[in-house]
């Protein structure tokens, strides 16, 4: 797609996807983050506790997020899926420790990934530019 306000920023830290989808795309000052999930800068799944994948989640989001000239700090929305159910209290408080009050508009979605998967998120951000 060549469009002068579309873009699709990557560094070299960006978590990778054999998968056929950008890790962000760019329109104007709205940044459209694809599922982040806890990869390696390859791509390959790094299995952990629901606590360690969601902390590498985020850690890869906030990189898409810095290659597009954004940060944590400026989501504004974000679509989380949950595996399991049971691990939705720890889930909430993680997410408080990343996105504190007042906090993104939220989605969260159980019974949604692999077996492989704990935990998935996806965001809607603003440049810091903005």
């Amino acid at each position: 797609m060549n469009h002068p306000l579309v873009s699709f920023p990557k560094q070299p830290d960006t978590p990778a996807s054999h998968l056929p989808f950008s890790p962000a795309v760019v329109v104007g000052d709205l940044i459209f983050v694809s599922g982040q999930a806890s990869v390696d800068p390859t791509g390959k799944i790094v299995s952990d506790t629901f606590e360690g994948e969601f902390r590498r989640s985020i850690e890869n989001l906030r990189r898409v997020l810095e290659a597009a000239d954004s940060d944590l700090a400026h989501v504004v929305q974000t679509r989380n899926y949950v595996r399991d159910p049971a691990e939705l209290p720890l889930y909430n408080k993680l997410y408080r420790e990343y996105f504190p009050a007042p906090s993104p508009a939220r989605t969260t979605l159980t019974h949604c990934l692999p077996p492989d998967l704990r935990y998935e998120v996806e965001a809607v951000a603003v440049r810091r530019t903005a």
